[in-house]
């Protein structure tokens, strides 16, 4: 109430004084006062009222500053962000002085160089001396910008030098998923035309060949089906004709694939990525530990969506198509970073920072930064992509559950066999 309150006096001020400027135009209309006529009294007010404004403007300005520097970052929590912050400080120096200059010789000149009677402006077309004098100098400021952050870029995005954690941060509308991998150190191969609701990254494994194989043939051998017993307008047979066709392509692609995964085996064995997926973690959490260096791996399902760690100043792009990466160290833990904004619920979020969508608001997803052992405890909680193979036997009371995911594992490779016999 208090804000519609204040809302309603600014517009009755505002209307207010509109008000009294047509009153006092009226008023010099009646006394034979022609708008264009300004007294010389007036051109002193004027000019005075600019050195006032100057003073005010300033005085706002760094009311501004100090009332509002609170909800500004705190420090860093990368080590590359505090190498950030010193070119970004750099540059506000360089702003602040270039801003106080500007804005003192406009209001100053303003306000010194009001109209008077009978005073001409002195004519100065052209001077060489001084022209050069405002090409250069901004010329070298913005080199020694261009320079220090073109250093301080190449200095962010050089390569890794020893033992790196990797992550894989996969985008889509509208989440992230975080991929790492598992004991054997190695991220699997992936391959989107794998995706489905139990694979949202597309790993790619011999089950998950496997199990896309009999999602195809279910669906192709439901679709003949209905062409076989059902009478339906033409449209929709041709629809079905049409997905028919999409689904053998995606199946030959699939088969291709396959064929690429068993020779990349054969060839280089367990070196080989389509080896290494099936103990990878896909999960809905970010971990990294504290002054290890990480190696993110950022991907995206759909459009270009962006990774952004405001507080680790860090943003790099998710591109459709391509893998993008970006290394930072953290070196502030979650805990530290509560302590120093003195909020105890604090978090780092991982935000999407393109807008990529009517939901693009809900890409979030926190990320912890802890010490080592607690990132490793918290890796050994964690449940692999799929079983890895020789894994122990669950107990009897468990077993059918088991089987009945073999069985399916056996029944989509007899599909896969019977479907490349067609």
């Amino acid at each position: 109430m208090t804000n519609i309150l204040i809302v309603l006096a600014l517009v009755l001020g505002v209307l207010a004084i509109a008000q009294l400027a047509r009153v006092y135009e009226l008023t010099s209309r009646l006394r034979g006062k022609r708008e264009e006529d300004i007294s010389p009294g007036d051109n002193r007010l004027n000019a005075a009222l600019w050195w006032v404004f100057m003073v005010v403007y300033y005085i706002f300005f760094f009311w501004l500053f100090f009332r509002y520097r609170d909800r500004m970052l705190p420090i860093s929590g990368s080590e590359h962000g505090e190498a950030l912050d010193k070119l970004l400080n750099f540059n506000w120096i360089i702003l602040f002085i270039a801003f106080f200059l500007t804005n003192t010789l406009l209001f100053w000149f303003a306000g010194k160089y009001y109209f008077r009677q009978g005073r001409r402006a002195f004519y100065y077309p052209h001077n060489n001396k001084l022209e050069l004098l405002w090409t250069v100098v901004p010329a070298a400021v913005l080199a020694v910008i261009i320079i220090y952050g073109l250093r301080t870029w190449n200095e962010i995005t050089e390569p890794g030098t020893g033992d790196m954690e990797v992550v894989e941060l996969y985008a889509k509308q509208f989440d992230w998923t975080a991929r790492y991998p598992g004991k054997d150190g190695m991220l699997g191969a992936t391959d989107f035309r794998l995706i489905n609701g139990t694979n949202p990254l597309g790993v790619v494994t011999r089950e998950t060949v496997a199990t896309r194989m009999q999602e195809l043939a279910d669906e192709l051998a439901e679709i003949e089906e209905r062409l076989a017993n059902e009478v339906l307008p033409d449209d929709q047979v041709a629809e079905l004709h049409d997905r028919t066709a999409y689904l053998q392509r995606m199946r030959g692609r699939i088969t291709d694939l396959r064929t690429e995964m068993e020779q990349d085996i054969a060839e280089k064995g367990e070196a080989s990525p389509y080896l290494a997926g099936a103990d990878d973690l896909v999960i809905k959490e970010f971990h990294l530990p504290l002054r290890k260096e990480a190696k993110l791996l950022i991907r995206s399902r759909d459009v270009i969506h962006s990774m952004y760690l405001p507080h680790m100043r860090a943003q790099m792009n998710a591109v459709p198509g391509m893998t993008t990466t970006f290394r930072m160290r953290p070196t502030v833990s979650t805990d530290s970073m509560r302590i120093v904004t003195g909020n105890p619920e604090f978090n780092y979020v991982l935000l999407c920072n393109k807008i990529c969508g009517a939901s693009h608001y809900n890409m979030q997803m926190d990320l912890v930064v802890e010490s080592q052992e607690a990132y490793d405890q918290w890796m050994a909680g964690q449940t692999p992509f799929q079983a890895p193979a020789g894994a122990e036997e669950a107990p009897a009371d468990e077993a059918a559950p088991a089987t009945e995911e073999g069985t399916a594992t056996e029944e989509a490779a007899d599909a896969m066999a019977a479907m490349n016999e067609n």
